[in-house]
């Protein structure tokens, strides 16, 4: 079921008249190319120049571009140089200029931020109910510090908010000290944040709320980046004293677990019972992580200690991996309301229900989640005894449909930043217009973004629908030419395969990750080269990597080897293509027996990895659904995951 990407160049064009609607083939769009090619050339260097507040050289690249065609963001990268010294006319002008617009939002929160700092209540107020993305932690913290001034009570708002110091910056610091100073939050809450800052290695906000606390910041700051010093300086008298040596014991825990240890037994007589068990939960979450077989009974130490909302999930996937059903049960009950809703957690609760005989129970927590296209809503389904099938199409698009999405400024400007490749620029500009369309223009955004091969946006548009469908928008198969002849001669799952790609690259051409992977399948340089001898591609050199043809060669042969390496199961090799088959080994080690494939998933414990897992073998079973032209089960292709085989004929082991 191939759908043929049609390049920008050639990009099918529709006028829609007053009563009738005609395609026209031939015509390019007027935004693909600026009238002068040096003018975009000056326009990224004036980005260039706003993104290093440097106003003179803005403003000097500003006035070469009088005509360029995106003006609004011309006048935004001369603007925002100058935020600080603007006046508020002259922001509320541009504002009302391009009212509506994502840059005019954009700039809302840059300006947000700055009334903020500056503890202009008046204006921040007056902006705040305008700012429609409103996604800015620091702008929600100085929102709270703006209502805390008139002094209204925001704790409760502050402690959900405040759950990553790693993003806090100025407002967050302000509003903690503030709540403090104003009796709002008391010391079980700096403790709170104390713990957080060590749980994510913040060593300012530590400092912070250990100075808030009255104790030592140059020994908080110690305790989370030099753990052995800090535990060396002994437990100290005080309760904060004692919390920042636990802390210490949790960062020492991550380069020597046995040291971590011992310096927590060796401090045990001065330490309260709740303080003992929080020690116990710091190393038992490192072990959870680590995949250490203490963590059960480290957990068990750590009863009644305080936890984060991260180690309450790890306390109960370890229950979960331990088969204890009841345990998982009262593990998932204890989280708060805004943990336990999370399909995750909905799903499992349903699990360890139904294996308690409380089936009815059970099928209410499934049908809640079921009509969810994703990992847990497809296992859902398949526990209320259906399996992953393919909706019935919607009616098919028109011209007159699609026509507007062509007309569309916002969605003209993404198109232009594309071409630019300023992907973040253009994706936040398509999706504030995605904002105010219905079910049909949707899909009609998702077609117009297909007609120019902008596939990941098709494929981020049409997911948005809830009651029209098209699967071949939401999982299309681009370059089957190349892919499946390849993936047939590997005897790969071509559907396995493409939920890869989907998920590696959204089928951008030329995707490129922070670490340096690369093309469709996000391909390391040092893989490629590895795979490129042992298939003995002999003329392979490193810029050929970008090549479409060269990139699913050596992505579908290295995936390849990765399942024959894992025993031929999909969910093992899915997890060491993104985390690597080093580390797929040592967790695999730990196993003492067979494991139920989505128990085994829960528990990988990389995030990153553990979301890519689940998110490549829905999409797998959603093409495979596609491909077949019937009923699919995750479960069977999650099947069970057990210790590396001893077989002598088993692969051997990749680097």
């Amino acid at each position: 079921m191939e759908v043929k990407a049609v390049h920008p160049k050639f990009s099918l064009m529709w006028i829609a008249g007053a009563w009738l609607a005609v395609a026209s083939l031939c015509a390019p769009l007027a935004w693909a190319q600026s009238p002068d090619p040096s003018d975009d050339d000056t326009f990224l260097l004036l980005r260039e120049a706003a993104r290093q507040d440097d106003a003179a050289k803005a403003n000097a690249l500003a006035s070469r571009l009088p005509h360029y065609v995106i003006p609004s963001y011309v006048d935004y990268y001369q603007l925002k140089p100058r935020l600080k010294e603007a006046s508020a006319d002259e922001v509320r002008a541009f504002l009302k200029k391009y009212e509506g617009s994502a840059i005019a939002d954009r700039l809302r929160n840059d300006w947000l931020l700055e009334l903020g700092r500056k503890r202009d209540w008046a204006n921040f107020d007056q902006q705040l109910p305008l700012y429609v993305v409103n996604d800015d932690t620091q702008v929600k913290c100085y929102g709270l510090l703006s209502r805390l001034n008139k002094g209204q009570k925001v704790a409760d708002d502050a402690r959900a908010l405040l759950v990553n110091p790693t993003v806090y910056g100025e407002a967050c610091s302000a509003l903690i000290a503030a709540l403090r100073q104003s009796g709002q939050f008391d010391t079980r809450d700096l403790f709170v944040q104390l713990r957080l800052a060590g749980e994510f290695n913040a060593t300012g906000p530590a400092r912070r709320a250990a100075g808030l606390l009255g104790a030592s910041e140059s020994r908080a700051a110690q305790a989370v980046d030099l753990p052995a010093l800090a535990i060396a300086r002994g437990v100290g008298s005080t309760r904060a004293e004692h919390e920042i040596y636990l802390i210490a014991v949790s960062r020492l825990a991550r380069t020597s677990h046995k040291l971590a240890v011992a310096a927590l037994n060796k401090a045990a007589k001065k330490l309260s019972a709740e303080e003992l068990a929080l020690g116990w939960a710091y190393l038992a979450q490192y072990a959870s992580l680590m995949v250490l077989p203490e963590a059960p009974e480290y957990w068990k130490k750590a009863e009644g200690a305080p936890l984060s909302y991260d180690a309450m999930q790890w306390k109960a996937r370890i229950a979960l991996r331990q088969g204890d059903w009841a345990g998982l049960k009262a593990q998932i009950n204890a989280m708060p309301a805004r943990v336990r809703e999370e399909p995750v957690w909905v799903y499992w609760l349903g699990r360890a229900l139904a294996r308690e005989g409380s089936s009815e129970q059970a099928n209410a927590l499934f049908r809640r989640i079921a009509d969810q296209n994703s990992f847990y809503g497809q296992l859902a389904l398949e526990e209320l005894g259906q399996k992953i099938s393919i909706p019935p199409s919607a009616a098919p698009l028109t011209p007159a449909e699609i026509a507007p999405m062509a007309a569309n400024p916002g969605l003209q400007r993404a198109l232009k930043f594309f071409s630019l490749r300023l992907r973040f620029e253009g994706t936040r500009e398509w999706n504030w217009e995605l904002r105010k369309m219905g079910e049909r223009e949707l899909l009609a955004a998702a077609e117009f973004a297909r007609q120019n091969d902008v596939l990941d946006r098709m494929v981020h548009t049409s997911e948005r629908t809830r009651s029209e469908f098209d699967y071949t928008q939401r999982f299309p198969t681009p370059h089957n030419d190349i892919l499946h002849p390849t993936a047939q001669g590997l005897g790969l799952d071509r559907a396995w395969v493409y939920g890869l790609i989907r998920q590696e690259s959204r089928f951008i051409m030329d995707a490129r990750s922070s670490v340096g992977a690369a093309g469709l399948m996000q391909v390391m340089p040092s893989t490629a080269k590895y795979v490129a001898r042992k298939i003995g591609l002999t003329e392979y050199g490193h810029d050929q990597l970008h090549d479409l043809r060269t990139n699913i060669t050596l992505g579908s042969n290295y995936l390849s080897m990765i399942l024959a390496s894992m025993d031929g199961s999909q969910t093992l090799a899915t997890a060491a293509y993104n985390a690597g088959p080093g580390r797929l080994r040592s967790w695999r080690a730990a196993l003492t027996g067979p494991l139920e494939g989505a128990v085994w998933v829960e528990n990988i414990p990389f995030p990153e990895t553990r979301s890519y897992v689940k998110n490549v073998l829905t999409n797998a079973t959603n093409y495979a659904a596609l491909f077949e032209g019937r009923p699919q089960s995750l479960k069977a292709r999650l099947g069970t995951v057990g210790p590396k085989s001893t077989s002598p004929n088993a692969a051997p082991e990749l680097p």
